[in-house]
């Protein structure tokens, strides 16, 4: 059945290809593909080709920059259809532009949706764990990284990442390599930065962007005043300023990797206790779920699991099956009513809020103290949360600030409908 759907793919992109008549290749396209750090990569090159006045345009998750015009590009997806790409590109060569920078996700490769572009230079950021609701094996999900790396251009991998061999016996493009600790092409040691963002993983970022900026011409001077510049990307580790002295990030993580990054990114930060709100998406990797739960229990004080994108599961099996991972790791559940919060334990506690307004409303009114940070993951940009078939809309952003400065009015969708 999957091999049918993909031949449809393959035919759509053909046509879509013809249609607007192979816009990729008057491009030098920089391909972005990965488990983590795709976003924030490609809008860093983006940045710093734009700053060294290049006529750049950039397609991720987020949305598409072309020209001076910004275009949405839907609700939960990342790469978008063959048609719409295509469009995309086409606009961005009749706007002007030479470069184009584009996030690419597994499916996307595994269903042509880049088809006839060529991609000059493929950046792999990192392989881990995800989306094997779709591709069923890890070594599947491999495979579909690694179709970026096919034809002719560069190939920038990441040293350190553990399918690094893995990856380069499967080009025969030049690889250019990037470290924090062995000998590559690109290490951190070699080419020091100051940057906003922080976090070991944004040097992995970052790293990469300056090899593909440096591989594409751009000056280190130009480079490093780009980088030094950059205030990231919304909803990635995304700062919510406010007076009660307390550390609030939003973060699209909803990956256990990612999920470990960010929370141990945060700690560096943090002078109380880490408190974690997130959940995980209905209809998509099961297997997952107990996992996250393991990491948010291991590395944060207070985990609270909330709903995300719940689909036509029942939130309440979603959030136990993660809260499985807890129990795994000795951290005990607490229900909300039990909780007090002029005397709140000591030990690790998770909670299960499934409204996610009321999760986030309990996590910063009652559990947060000053000098504490909360991280709430898993939506990040996304402006609307899905429960059945319906997306309803949503605003992570909103959320926090009526947690900080209620009343909190029901304007977003409630959770148990």
């Amino acid at each position: 059945m999957q091999f049918l759907k993909n031949l449809a793919h393959l035919l759509t992109a053909i046509l879509a290809c013809f249609y607007y008549r192979f816009p990729g290749r008057s491009l030098t396209v920089v391909g972005i593909t990965g488990t983590d750090g795709k976003t924030t990569t490609s809008s860093l090159v983006y940045h710093i080709l734009a700053s060294a006045g290049l006529p750049v345009a950039l397609v991720t998750t987020v949305g598409a920059n072309i020209g001076n015009k910004f275009y949405d590009t839907g609700f939960h997806v990342t790469t978008p259809s063959p048609f719409s790409l295509q469009r995309l590109m086409r606009r961005a060569v009749k706007s002007g532009s030479r470069y184009l920078v584009l996030e690419v996700t597994s499916h996307a490769l595994d269903q042509f949706r880049t088809l006839g572009t060529p991609i000059n230079i493929a950046l792999i950021t990192n392989i881990s764990h995800e989306h094997l609701d779709y591709h069923r094996t890890f070594n599947s999900y491999k495979n579909a990284k690694a179709k970026i790396l096919r034809g002719g251009g560069l190939a920038v991998l990441n040293r350190d990442d553990k399918n690094y061999d893995y990856l380069r016996k499967r080009t025969k493009r030049k690889i250019i390599s990037f470290s924090l600790k062995d000998k590559a092409d690109y290490t951190y040691k070699d080419f020091p930065f100051r940057s906003l963002l922080f976090g070991n993983f944004n040097k992995y970022n970052i790293l990469a962007a300056f090899a593909v900026s440096d591989l594409l011409g751009v000056e280190e001077k130009t480079i490093y005043g780009a980088i030094a510049g950059f205030e990231g990307v919304p909803g990635r580790l995304e700062n919510i300023k406010n007076k009660r002295r307390i550390n609030i990030f939003i973060d699209f993580a909803h990956k256990p990797n990612a999920l470990k990054e960010v929370i141990l990114a945060v700690r560096t930060k943090t002078e109380g206790k880490t408190i974690v709100v997130f959940g995980c998406a209905g209809l998509r990797d099961r297997l997952k779920r107990p996992i996250m739960g393991e990491i948010a229990a291991t590395h944060a004080d207070y985990t609270v699991i909330t709903a995300e994108d719940p689909r036509t599961e029942d939130v309440r099996v979603i959030i136990n099956q993660i809260a499985e991972g807890c129990l795994r790791k000795n951290v005990k559940e607490m229900k909300k009513i039990q909780y007090g919060r002029k005397n709140r334990p000591e030990g690790k506690i998770h909670f299960k809020i499934p409204d996610r307004q009321e999760a986030i409303n309990f996590a910063i009114r009652d559990l947060a103290k000053p000098g504490d940070t909360v991280i709430v993951a898993g939506k990040g940009h996304e402006k609307s949360m899905c429960y059945g078939k319906i997306e309803y809309p949503w605003d992570e952003k909103k959320a926090i600030l009526k947690a900080l400065y209620g009343p909190v009015k029901n304007s977003q969708k409630n959770t148990l409908g």
